[in-house]
């Protein structure tokens, strides 16, 4: 009966303690993240209590620097929050300064202090502040090619000096499905990953929380193809990090109908990451059904995302050759009947993440990764 008793009285101690501890509230401290807009913009913090309190709760605030600076990408400011009594919550402001561009990702802190009424587990919130502007400014330092050529005119080029990607052009191929070789990236349509700056292409590839690894690839089938003459495609290309290939390539324009390889490849420039190699390559089927290629590598070096360079194909229907800056890279005959490269071939330009070549990247990989395209122009002999 006493042992019973005791039980029942440390029990309502027990319930007692916890009631009392009710009356404290624990502050939940919320993150924000938010993409930057041209114009300064509010970054909302929201500071709650599970429970309104019957008397004021507070604590101080001061912002602190991560990557973002005060003053240059935020406005610094400290005070004191106030949950008023009966209340659950409030709110701190931290104005974001106004601008358009494109570059990664930044981060600033609020630390928390003093709690009044309250109590604290967690004493700084993070603000991320997403940079997705559309100007990204290039360097245009590099090789260059002219706009004409003797015994040549010029018969299309895409010089990217709109305000987006020409839908007259171009068509975004979509989705993850791993595109014949394993790929683990997902291509989107976002601004994200592809748009137009400065007379300039962007392809972007990332690594995000929501959507995984993203790029986006790009494609003139079906509104542009071209058969013979010279292609010029002035570009910077960027050699880290591993697990990443960048391509400008051709296929032959009649895919749907007769499949991969059999319509044919032309690779004027496959730069997977892990190696620092440009690589030319055509693809083919031969007359037994297996597939072939025929391709050599270039040691581009890691200058490829600080200069542009010129890869150009050279294509009649006798042989394609390749070039980088106008230095002879490959050659190959192509007048064989079995071949398909005296046919139309439209252009894909993309950056490709993970796959059975060049392999996942690993955990050192950095991202954004960004191809950038300067002009592509076709010339046909006169």
């Amino acid at each position: 009966m006493k042992l019973g008793l005791t039980i029942f009285l440390l029990l309502c101690l027990f319930q007692s303690c916890q009631n009392d501890n009710d009356l404290i509230p624990r502050v939940n401290l919320q993150w924000v993240s938010g993409y930057r807009q041209k114009v300064d913009t509010d970054f909302e913090f929201v500071i709650n209590i599970p429970l309104a309190s019957k008397s004021d709760a507070s604590v101080d605030y001061a912002t602190a620097d991560g990557t973002a600076v005060a003053g240059v990408d935020y406005l610094a400011t400290s005070g004191t929050a106030v949950i008023p009594a009966g209340s659950l919550s409030t709110s701190i402001k931290v104005k974001v300064k106004g601008d358009s561009i494109r570059k990664n990702p930044q981060s600033f802190y609020i630390n928390y202090s003093n709690p009044t009424n309250c109590t604290m587990t967690l004493t700084q919130a993070v603000g991320e502040i997403k940079n997705d502007g559309l100007y990204f400014p290039v360097e245009d330092n590099g090789y260059v090619t002219p706009n004409t050529y003797p015994d040549y005119k010029l018969v299309w080029s895409d010089e990217f000096n709109g305000k987006s990607i020409d839908e007259n052009n171009w068509t975004f191929e979509l989705g993850n499905n791993g595109w014949g070789t394993h790929e683990l990236v997902n291509y989107t349509n976002r601004i994200q990953n592809a748009f137009v700056s400065s007379g300039n292409l962007i392809i972007e590839a990332r690594k995000e929380d929501v959507y995984g690894y993203t790029s986006a690839r790009i494609t003139t089938k079906g509104k542009k193809s071209f058969k013979y003459g010279r292609i010029d495609i002035r570009a910077k290309i960027p050699t880290t990090p591993d697990g990443v290939m960048s391509s400008l390539r051709m296929m032959g324009s009649n895919i749907d109908a007769v499949g991969w390889p059999n319509c044919g490849e032309i690779d004027i420039m496959q730069l997977p990451h892990v190696e620092y190699f440009a690589y030319n390559t055509l693809h083919w089927t031969d007359s037994l059904g297996a597939a072939r290629q025929f391709g050599v590598n270039n040691g581009l070096g890691v200058d490829g995302e600080k200069k542009f360079h010129v890869f150009t194909a050279i294509w009649d229907a006798s042989r394609i050759e390749m070039y980088i800056d106008d230095y002879q890279t490959f050659e190959m005959s192509t007048n064989a009947k079995s071949l398909p490269f005296n046919d139309y071939f439209f252009f894909i330009f993309n950056v490709s993440i993970g796959g059975d070549w060049p392999g996942t990247p690993s955990s050192k990989a950095e991202f954004p990764q960004r191809m950038i395209v300067d002009y592509v122009r076709v010339f046909s002999k006169i």
